[in-house]
């Protein structure tokens, strides 16, 4: 059986008083943001999210990392709100991205599952023709 991919949010309520934020030592003027997700994403949810991260247009100020349960954005401080949405942006992205990947899944699946069927068939029929032969040859025992 296949298991559908998990989507992903920030955890709700989101205390912000428990949110580790602290200076980056290797971007001046930079801060690195730990934003706490509602569970731990698997390897198919992380290949969505970089490839939705990366392809913003945004790259040149702000970075954003899967660090366990949690997304870490390292940006300036400066205009955080539009950083902000532009974080729940490509978390909207990439579950959108999860309901297109299950969505094909599920279509490889019973594709794969029609196939087996099929040749299954075709195998029955051919032991059945074997045995006619086996039959015709020797006669019913």
């Amino acid at each position: 059986m296949k298991e559908i991919v998990k989507k992903l949010n920030l955890l709700k309520p989101l205390d912000v008083d428990k949110i580790a934020i602290k200076r980056d030592h290797y971007f001046s003027g930079a801060y690195i943001i730990d934003l706490p997700l509602d569970s731990t994403p698997d390897h198919i949810w992380q290949d969505i999210f970089e490839y939705e991260w990366k392809s913003s247009r945004h790259l040149w100020d702000r970075k954003l990392f899967v660090m366990g349960d949690k997304l870490r954005l390292v940006t300036a401080p400066n205009d955080i709100g539009s950083k902000l949405d532009w974080v729940k942006q490509i978390l909207d992205q990439t579950n959108r991205g999860i309901d297109d990947y299950n969505r094909e899944s599920e279509a490889r699946m019973v594709l794969m599952e029609e196939q087996a069927e099929k040749q299954r068939l075709e195998d029955e029929a051919k032991i059945e023709k074997l045995r006619n032969m086996i039959r015709s040859r020797f006669g019913a025992f």
